[in-house]
């Protein structure tokens, strides 16, 4: 090998462990600085995939409520099938299905899908989260009626952020709405009804209507 090629090569490797060198300290202690996310969870059986599957909790820390399964659910084949439960490994949760309208199974339609979490599309509620913990792994177990168990890893986030539309609706939701319904609803009809009622009726029929009926009886006799 010639001098000059000899140089080439040289030169070209040490492009080589720059590069790579610089990708370690990437992939070092401050990784974090990337901002890299991993995907959410899916997983594929037969007919059906599940996608984007996340375990969703309250969204301030120390908050306790029920937390919330969010997954999209397709349905590749010529037939429907229900989501029959939706379970998480190692726990003793209990997570509530729920579908979109009325009181029935929740169906995934064939050649289309099913969104669980957000406004207006069906739920899964988590009831008993109090172990779960933000930032951990958490087995998820969704059941169908053909394909049977499909299982994934998915991760556990807090209720905050692009996750805030999908999370729990129970708590904190029925604390603050509840305040705002009863001083909201009282005060605005109890008081304005009794006071322009009341008053304005009393005095102005009985004190108007007896003079003058008194009045006219004694003019009569």
């Amino acid at each position: 090998m010639s001098r000059s090629l000899r140089r080439g090569a040289l030169a070209a490797t040490a492009v080589v462990f720059s590069i790579a060198s610089l990708a370690a300290c990437g992939a070092g202690n401050h990784a974090e600085t990337l901002q890299i996310k991993p995907d959410n969870a899916a997983a594929t059986k037969g007919d059906i995939k599940v996608q984007n599957a996340l375990v969703i909790t309250q969204g301030e820390k120390g908050t306790k409520g029920p937390a919330a399964v969010s997954a999209t659910v397709f349905n590749g084949g010529t037939e429907p099938q229900t989501l029959d439960s939706v379970t998480l490994a190692g726990g003793k949760a209990k997570v509530v299905l729920k579908a979109a309208e009325g009181s029935g199974k929740v169906t995934v339609p064939a050649g289309g899908s099913v969104v669980l979490g957000g406004q207006g599309n069906a739920s899964a509620q988590v009831d008993g989260a109090e172990a779960l913990v933000d930032g951990n792994v958490q087995t998820v177990v969704f059941q169908l009626s053909r394909t049977g168990a499909v299982e994934l890893d998915a991760f556990v986030v807090p209720a905050k952020g692009m996750y805030a539309g999908f999370g729990p609706t129970a708590a904190p939701g029925a604390p603050s709405g509840s305040p705002s319904a009863t001083p909201s609803g009282s005060p605005s009809g109890s008081p304005a009804g009794g006071a322009s009622g009341s008053p304005s009726g009393s005095p102005s029929g009985n004190a108007g209507a007896k003079p003058s009926g008194s009045a006219s009886h004694a003019a009569g006799h």
